[in-house]
């Protein structure tokens, strides 16, 4: 019997509104906060416990949100559902262990749907555990041959087995009146597949197709994207360079000075590629695109300023009490992240979104080391333009046409090129292209102005890749050795490229990519 709430109805709405518009302005320990009171009012509210299990699992509070999971399966009269949902909550955190016992959970049920089946089959294939996922798909399509979604994991395996006709042949059956996320899923596959065998006008083609069917959701992003560029474009014009000299020079308030470097540059620039092989250095620890320091360090520093007060300003006005206790927050929540101790290593940041950042990093961690990925920035916008995504976003709706890319790239890459001048030397670029060409030579550079010793197991790196849980669309891909493939794929698509080249042609030539 379900037990009554404790609360009006009214009162509960009010309460979970506020915990929404927390975690909008990322409040997120008022946000737990609120949902923790808006449970205890009305305690057999799975959806509360659901969400607020969420929430902690996303602060790295992995025994919370498994109680509240748990709470919400014994109350749910759809127990394999439950199960279910607490798995595809749990895939957002930095525990895939956790979600994958869910996941396992509810496909062990005598109910279990073909689409568990395939979700748990997406994370075997995710830690390459490719037999056990196609016998799961396997599963699932003898529950039900038209699945989409297993139909969908069934294409993927194709492909990464190299039976590309196979992948195609599925993917080009889906009815088109198959669920709009699972449709775009299956032509973001089947551009990829016709880009691999060298059909380049109808990849392009599919491409588009998938773009239009997200567009529909774009509208509401349009404004906050031109707001950001423009405030990227303010960013890059305001630097004054004795402000940066005193910040620098701040770091002596800073003692012992932390092992800390950022990799940045832009998405799809070999960020994921570097980062693997300096993490396979023992005495290196690498975080992969965790929000932490724009969460947990930044964003409280703007609090005591007016809304949407510009990054400068809100930096310079950070007392020094505020900037360690900054610091201090950083690292114990990227210890919590990792789930395990930094110990003396040096921490790579890996996060091409953070490159617009830069001046926060420098002002908060003096002493921080920029290692900045750079690419061809023609096959760097083709590359995140034929990237999946599946929910639009306000920085992925950038990326649903080719010239929005581009004028990305060029906001926060003007940013680095605004910058660097100012950083002495602070940074190192490093470019895919010669990582591809020379991995040994560019390594031994790079460990060297990290203050490394040499260590050979980074040019194993994808070995070491196979061991860990890549949360990169990328995840395939750095698990084998290097390969050129990649180098110059722009010029499959040069006549797509062509309207945006006023664009692109500055940036080509500050890199040294004429």
């Amino acid at each position: 019997m379900k037990r009554p709430t404790l609360v009006s109805q009214g009162t509960l709405n009010r309460i979970l509104q506020a915990a929404e518009q927390a975690w909008h302005q990322k409040d997120f320990q008022q946000n737990i906060e609120l949902l923790e009171r808006a449970s205890r009012l009305d305690p057999a509210n799975t959806g509360i416990l659901f969400q607020l299990g969420r929430m902690q699992g996303l602060r790295f509070d992995y025994a919370a949100a498994e109680r509240c999971f748990e709470r919400a399966i014994r109350l749910s009269p759809r127990k394999t559902e439950a199960m279910s949902m607490a798995g595809a909550h749990s895939r957002d955190f930095r525990n895939p262990e956790l979600g994958e016992r869910y996941l396992k959970n509810a496909a062990d049920q005598p109910d279990a749907t073909p689409e568990m089946l395939a979700d748990l089959a997406e994370l075997c294939e995710r830690q390459r555990r490719l037999s056990e996922a196609g016998q799961l798909i396997e599963r699932a399509l003898k529950l039900n041959p038209d699945s989409p979604l297993a139909r969908l994991g069934r294409a993927r395996l194709e492909r990464q087995a190299k039976r590309l006709d196979a992948a195609e042949q599925l993917l080009r059956s889906f009815p088109a009146n198959t669920q709009r996320q699972v449709l775009v899923r299956a032509k973001y596959e089947l551009g990829g597949i016709l880009d691999r065998q060298g059909r380049y006008d109808e990849a392009m083609a599919m491409f588009l197709e998938a773009k239009a069917l997200l567009r529909t959701d774009a509208a509401p992003f349009a404004n906050g994207l031109q707001t950001i560029h423009a405030r990227l474009s303010h960013l890059a014009k305001s630097f004054d360079p004795q402000i940066f000299q005193r910040w620098l020079a701040d770091g002596q308030h800073f003692q012992p000075p932390q092992r800390l470097a950022l990799l940045g540059g832009h998405p799809r620039s070999g960020t994921t590629l570097l980062e693997q092989v300096l993490d396979s250095h023992p005495d290196i620890i690498s975080a992969e695109e965790t929000e932490i320091f724009l969460d947990e360090t930044y964003i409280p520093l703007s609090r005591k300023l007016p809304p949407n007060s510009l990054m400068v300003p809100v930096l310079d006005a950070a007392s020094t009490d505020e900037l360690r206790k900054a610091r201090a927050t950083y690292f114990r929540s990227m210890e919590l992240s990792l789930g395990q101790p930094i110990a003396g290593r040096l921490l790579i940041d890996k996060n091409p979104s953070f490159t617009f950042l830069v001046p926060a990093l420098v002002r908060i961690f003096p002493e921080i080391k920029l290692l900045i990925a750079l690419r061809d920035p023609r096959d760097v916008i083709l590359s995140c333009f034929m990237q999946p995504f599946f929910v639009i976003a306000q920085t992925n709706s950038a990326y649903l046409t080719l010239g929005g890319a581009a004028e990305e790239y060029a906001a926060v890459m003007g940013v680095w090129l605004a910058i660097k001048p100012l950083l002495q030397n602070h940074w190192l670029e490093v470019r895919y292209e010669d990582m591809v060409a020379d991995l040994e030579t560019v390594s031994r550079r790079t460990l060297d102005f990290l203050d490394m010793p040499w260590n050979a197991r980074v040019l194993g790196f994808d070995e070491h890749a196979r061991q860990k849980n890549v949360r990169s669309p990328t995840y395939a891909d750095v698990t084998q050795p290097v390969y050129k493939s990649a180098m110059g794929r722009w010029r499959h698509y040069q006549k797509y490229l062509e309207p945006h080249q006023a664009t692109l042609e500055p940036l080509v030539k500050a890199f040294g990519y004429e």
